[in-house]
């Protein structure tokens, strides 16, 4: 193999890349391959780098830095298979770290600290662990079936009762924003996110560009676990939402149901462990009493893996495709 030589990515690389890597070996890489294209310093950052044989490139490698988790920057290696073990990744990843290096001391980014996504058990894992990045999360796509959970009885059981503590909430809400902000923060401590403006959150996960197209949420009774300050008259608070998506959020395997809506469920952070349990299993007891649903499970989603984990083991809920990695400095 003569020696490589290396630039940044230009116009065209990905068709090029594509047909000499062939189908990508895991969903983050599929995902990751949509990260490669030319680099920018404008919020998001982004570096990317391609490395050519004789002139024909045969590796990629993109370094970026996200708005919702500013410690680490994401970074991502593919090189071609003919390639590999020849020490291309590794130059592909120091060049990377010169380029974040080099934007830190322009003010372009707040941190050198690198992340990225692998599937466990392929080439992307065994190279992540070589460059020295360990496992802080598993992120696993799991479809909960249709009549899994019996339905919560609310109250007397009328009709009433269950409208005042569930309700359709449109995704501009104020108060949804607020709890859909402060819950992506408590569950991502592992990769802190710090505090999220009502602006981002609305422009990342209920803006229409985002897919979202309704809400749902489980009230708490007026004046009850949340204190007596509030009024019976007035609403309880948000306990648990949940955020319906267009399909194609989430990437899954071919054998989900095809009538199954992508959910993102979460709770009021401020709930204790029994409460939040609770208002999960309601929740999602009603969002999936007739249709089947798509829920993104990281284990630092304490409530949803307690309800959901159990639904695995006795077959009423099951994993669809291999779980994700993430791994980080």
């Amino acid at each position: 193999m003569a020696e490589l030589s290396y630039r940044p990515w230009q116009e065209g690389d990905d068709l090029t890349l594509l047909e000499i890597w062939g189908d990508a070996d895991s969903a983050p890489a599929r995902q990751f391959r949509a990260a490669l294209v030319p680099s920018q310093d404008a919020n998001p950052w982004r570096r990317t780098i391609v490395a050519q044989d004789q002139g024909i490139p045969v590796a990629a490698g993109v370094v970026y830095s996200t708005k919702l988790h500013p410690t680490r920057l994401w970074t991502y290696v593919e090189v071609a298979k003919d390639h590999r073990r020849a020490g291309v990744g590794a130059t592909l990843v120091t060049m990377l770290r010169a380029e974040a290096a080099a934007a830190l001391a322009a003010g372009l980014v707040g941190t050198t600290a690198l992340r990225s996504k692998v599937a466990p058990g392929t080439p992307g894992a065994a190279f992540a662990q070589a460059m020295g990045l360990d496992v802080l999360q598993r992120n696993r796509v799991v479809e909960v079936g249709p009549g899994a959970l019996k339905l919560p009885l609310f109250g007397n059981g009328s009709e009433e009762e269950a409208t005042a503590r569930v309700q359709d909430l449109a995704t501009g809400s104020v108060e949804l924003t607020d709890v859909v902000g402060r819950y992506y923060e408590s569950v991502n401590r592992w990769d802190t996110t710090g505090t999220l403006s009502p602006g981002l959150v609305q422009q990342m996960f209920l803006d229409d560009l985002t897919g979202a197209h309704g809400a749902l949420v489980l009230r708490a009774e007026p004046a009850s676990a949340f204190g007596t300050g509030v009024a019976p008259s007035k609403k309880g608070k948000i306990q648990a939402f949940a955020l319906s998506y267009s399909r194609g959020s989430i990437d899954t395997s071919p054998d989900v149901a095809a009538g199954a809506s992508e959910v993102f469920l979460g709770v009021e952070p401020a709930l204790g462990r029994d409460e939040a349990v609770q208002a999960v299993y309601d929740l999602l007891a009603l969002i999936t009493h007739q249709y089947p649903v798509l829920l993104e499970l990281d284990d630092s989603m304490e409530a949803l893996c307690a309800v959901v984990d159990p639904m695995i083991s006795v077959a009423a809920a099951q994993e669809r495709g291999a779980e994700t990695l993430v791994v980080g400095e």
